[in-house]
Formats: structure tokens, sequence, C-alpha cells
């Protein structure tokens, strides 16, 4: 359990916002948010930074739909913060998630942005089936933010201890 105060390491999970299907012979890749999840990227973005939740670094997949979630941090959060797009994100493993969340660095607050399943896997293996089911009944939503406190910075092989420190969305659960 995470103690109060500043944490050793915290993680910021973000689920792409809503996107559009794809058109005729546009690949899912190239799959733009519609204007419900251009809304919604910019009320979590901003709910975020008035909440004071503040990354030090965004690591997001290098899919359209992640790009356009991710942008809306700088204006709210800063101009200056980081944003690294990865494109193992877009089809990789929770072990791939882990490994890029985790990885030796000298920010102690990342956010990661990326697609489900592997989301909502990553969040289960966090912080448990129950929590995870409790912060997200109806599965990990578009524009989802979970928010992961560590006491001990993580590695990719060992994130055990995760503490839920907040779940939000840009709108009220069905």
């Amino acid at each position: 359990m995470a103690s109060l105060g500043t944490p050793a390491f915290r993680l910021y999970i973000l689920r792409h916002a809503r996107a559009a299907w794809a058109g005729p012979g546009q690949s899912d890749f190239d799959r733009a948010l519609d204007d419900d999840g251009f809304a919604e990227a910019e009320v979590i973005a901003e709910e975020a930074a008035d909440q004071g939740y503040r990354p030090d670094l965004i690591i997001s997949s290098t899919a359209t739909r992640c790009r356009q979630t991710a942008e809306p941090f700088h204006r709210s959060v800063s101009e200056e913060l980081t944003i690294d797009y990865v494109d193992s994100l877009y089809s990789g493993s929770v072990d791939t998630y882990a490994e890029l969340a985790f990885a030796e660095r000298q920010e102690s607050a990342v956010m990661i942005v990326g697609h489900n399943p592997m989301i909502e896997e990553f969040f289960h293996r966090l912080v448990g089936k129950e929590i995870a089911e409790t912060a997200a009944p109806f599965g990990y939503p578009t524009a989802g933010l979970a928010i992961l406190d560590f006491d001990e910075r993580p590695t990719e092989d060992d994130y055990r201890g995760a503490c839920l420190a907040g779940f939000m969305t840009p709108r009220p659960a069905h």
C-alpha cells in the first residue's frame, strides 16, 4: 500500500479516447479520434492537470488515435512535456507495456498511452482483478486514466506493490 506524500514512482495508464471506425481502405493504425474522442482527450487532460496529475514523460503508441489522445497534455500540463512515440505499444504484449513503463530512467512519473486489451490487462496485472473491476466495472473505458503509486521504484521484472491512487474518466460511468 502506497504511503501518503510523494510516491517513489507514479504510473499513469491512459487508454486512447474514442476513435472513429476505419473508413474504406483505411488501416486500424490510422483511425483518428471522432468528435467525442477529441472532446474526451481534452477533458481528461484538463481534469488531470486540475487535480495536479503531471507526468514527467508520456510514452504513447504511434497509432493516430493515441497521438491525438496524448497531445492535449501539452496544453493542459506543460508545453515542455516530452511525448515519446513508440511503435511497440500498438501491438505489443503486457510485458512490452511493463518494459516501457518501468525502464530505468530519470523520470519518476510516467504515462503510458495505449490500446485495449493490453491497457486493461496491464491494469489488472498491476492492481489485481478485484480493484480493477471496482474501478472500471464495465471494462477499461476510452480515455480512462488510472493513477498508480509505488512506494519503491518498480522494474520491468518486479512491479508489485501498485496502489490505485485514482481513476478518472471524462464522463460519468454507465
